[in-house]
């Protein structure tokens, strides 16, 4: 399918599964196969030789019922209409998964951010902002960062939206710098969710964190920083992996030293133990694997050689459909990325609560309330994936749609209009219309 809509159908497929456990009226279904609006734009930007270009971008709002469409942008050059529908449609039923009165939406720029100067991104990025305004703003979509878009770009695109309607506007994008309103806590919130359902499962399992291994394929925000949390309670991470490849070492890694070494010289540190592959590191034998890099790293070719027992997405769609099968039916826990990577746009979410308040939280704040809906809504999966006998990513489109179901079935559904059969016999109202 053209522009990436091959991605969208198998999103869509997700759909079609859960309406099978699911009260969702069928035009419930129906309304959420389609998003609500999905912008195409041109943006001209002068570059710093003088040449003008023009880029191609995208702003896709899925569905807002629950409440103003959440989701970040990208700057990547394979970005898609596909993938930017795909993408919004997965945040609406993260939202509702978790709980959160937001739906989904997705942005993106056909770019690579990496070929352009400082000034350029930042023409770019509040081109970007001129061009979908009427679409964006704190009630209607707001936008964080993604792919290769950072604090610095949301504080850009905040700057020339609040120029453009003539007020301060923090609210309109989440992931800005704490100083412009960012919130305390977003740095690792996608990790700390992942890590606060480790954490309940512990507590059920009955783990030792000592004896219990995690290998993490990914060194990014979201690894580094799970690796980091798991770390610091005693948890034995063996094996991590960033896109030039790992260190695995049975015994356990120095992570603290893996963060160091990253961050001064953009390598993990080899000396540390064995080199691995990111395809090697996949297939270890190992208590917890966390994919937190790319989608589609477990595809029915690996699958059945995957040897975890728990498997935490931090990653977005780092399973393919028929890699799900394999290892359900393998007996594997797969912790979806629709709940277990959902503590980002839960503490975006709590960022533009604080932002329309005026009042900020402190970190204990953000944590704490971060770790009871996290906690909450992993319970309610599985005990939704118990009752009805089906997967934990099966139960969690199941809650969305319920969740989503309930809003949109509030403005009535076909039965509430159907038209009312006539009772009154036709003489009984021949006669009332003569006697008046």
């Amino acid at each position: 399918m053209p522009d990436g809509m091959d991605i969208y159908a198998s999103a869509i497929e997700r759909l079609d599964l859960a309406a099978r456990f699911s009260d969702a009226a069928p035009e419930t279904v129906e309304r959420l196969r389609r998003p609500k609006q999905l912008l195409e734009v041109s943006i001209p930007v002068r570059m710093d030789d003088g040449s003008l270009r023009i880029f191609i971008g995208f702003r896709c709002r899925h569905d807002d019922m629950r409440g103003p469409a959440k989701g970040g942008i990208r700057f990547h050059p394979g970005v898609s209409r596909g993938e930017v529908m795909s993408l919004a449609f997965w945040m609406t039923f993260k939202c509702a998964t978790v709980g959160i009165p937001l739906g989904g939406g997705k942005g993106g720029i056909i770019v690579d951010p990496r070929e352009l100067s400082t000034a350029e991104l930042e023409r770019l990025s509040r081109g970007y902002v001129r061009a979908v305004v009427e679409a964006i703003g704190p009630q209607i979509d707001i936008p964080a960062p993604d792919v290769y878009t950072n604090a610095r770009i949301m504080a850009w695109m905040m700057d020339e939206f609040s120029v453009i309607v003539g007020k301060r506007s923090p609210a309109m994008i989440t992931g800005k710098p704490i100083a412009l309103g960012g919130s305390l806590g977003r740095d690792d919130a996608t990790a700390r969710g992942g890590y606060y359902i480790i954490k309940d499962m512990e507590r059920e399992q009955g783990w030792a964190p000592p004896t219990t291994t995690v290998a993490i394929q990914g060194f990014g925000n979201a690894g580094r920083h799970f690796a980091r949390l798991v770390d610091a309670d005693k948890y034995r991470v063996i094996a991590i992996s960033d896109s030039r490849g790992g260190v695995y070492n049975p015994d356990g890694l120095d992570i603290t030293k893996q963060i160091e070494v990253k961050a001064t010289t953009g390598r993990l540190d080899p000396t540390d133990g064995d080199e691995i592959t990111n395809a090697a590191l996949l297939e270890l034998e190992c208590d917890i694997l966390v994919p937190a890099a790319l989608e589609n790293v477990i595809t029915r070719s690996n699958a059945g050689r995957i040897r975890a027992k728990v498997i935490l997405e931090l990653a977005n769609g780092p399973l393919t459909g028929e890699a799900d099968d394999v290892l359900h039916k393998a007996g594997v826990l797969v912790l979806p990325d629709i709940l277990a990577n959902a503590g980002g746009v839960t503490v975006s979410y709590f960022e533009w609560v604080q932002n329309q308040s005026g009042y900020y939280w402190t970190l204990v704040q953000v944590h704490e309330r971060l770790q009871e809906i996290m906690v909450r809504e992993y319970r309610a999966v599985v005990a939704l994936a118990k009752a009805k006998q089906i997967d934990l990513r099966t139960a969690c489109y199941t809650t969305a749609l319920n969740r989503l179901a309930e809003a949109h079935e509030s403005l009535g559904v076909e039965k509430d209009f159907a038209p009312v059969e006539e009772t009154t016999p036709k003489r009984a109202t021949e006669n009332f219309a003569a006697a008046r």
